[in-house]
């Protein structure tokens, strides 16, 4: 489960990082922060995996 989960987080970053560079390359603010939003929230899930792992014996 949680390979899956950070698996998805990555993804998740991955989506985030196309997502702000379409944006800036055509200008589309909105789109770029868009994609700094996923991109972030990617980073989150990641930490959160991080964590639980942390505390498993």
């Amino acid at each position: 489960m949680a390979k899956d989960e950070k698996a998805r987080a990555k993804a998740q970053q991955i989506k985030g990082k196309v997502q702000k560079g379409a944006g800036h390359a055509v200008g589309n603010e909105r789109l770029a922060a868009e994609g700094r939003a996923k991109e972030a929230e990617g980073h989150a899930r990641a930490a959160k995996e991080k964590a639980k792992d942390a505390f498993k014996p």
